[in-house]
């Protein structure tokens, strides 16, 4: 399916506000960043800022399309699936546009290796140690990973 003719389904929408839960307060992420809502940062945003649900949702709404579907949407060259899609908008999400762009999954993707593409999932897994400064294998982000990878490799009935 062309690409943009797709946009995050419901159960990808699911999976991200379930594994990003919803924080009413500003609180550091495990990587040191402010962020409040659904995995939202920006800089409005402040550990111990208080936010209502409906700002939570609005900032959700603009995050999944403006760094995530976006970026896909102009970053992909090649036919995807639905399942395929959602597990890329689940990554970008999470990682951000610009590490997508620069990823070594979307260049395996647009060569058209979707398998190698799938293995890249498992890459993006680790958190910089806010005091270390290193990166750590994040167990959480491993079972994201896995996740999405599986769904990425589930073909549409």
């Amino acid at each position: 399916m062309a690409v943009n003719n797709l946009i995050a389904s419901q159960s990808c929408v699911d999976r991200i506000k379930a594994t990003e839960e919803l924080r009413l307060v500003g609180y550091l992420c495990p990587a040191g960043v402010p962020t409040d809502g659904w995995g939202h940062t920006g800089p409005e945003v402040r550990v111990g800022r208080q936010i209502t649900l409906a700002t939570a949702q609005a900032n959700f709404d603009g995050d999944l399309y403006r760094k995530a579907e976006q970026p896909i949407l102009n970053s992909v060259k090649v036919p995807l699936n639905q399942n395929q899609f959602d597990a890329l908008v689940s990554l970008v999400f999470n990682i951000g546009a610009g590490n997508f762009a620069s990823s070594t999954l979307l260049q395996k993707l647009n060569n058209r290796d979707y398998a190698g593409a799938a293995g890249q999932f498992l890459v993006w897994n680790k958190v910089r140690d806010p005091h270390t400064k290193q990166l750590v294998v994040s167990n959480g982000l491993s079972a994201r990973r896995a996740a999405e990878k599986a769904t990425f490799e589930t073909a549409v009935a």
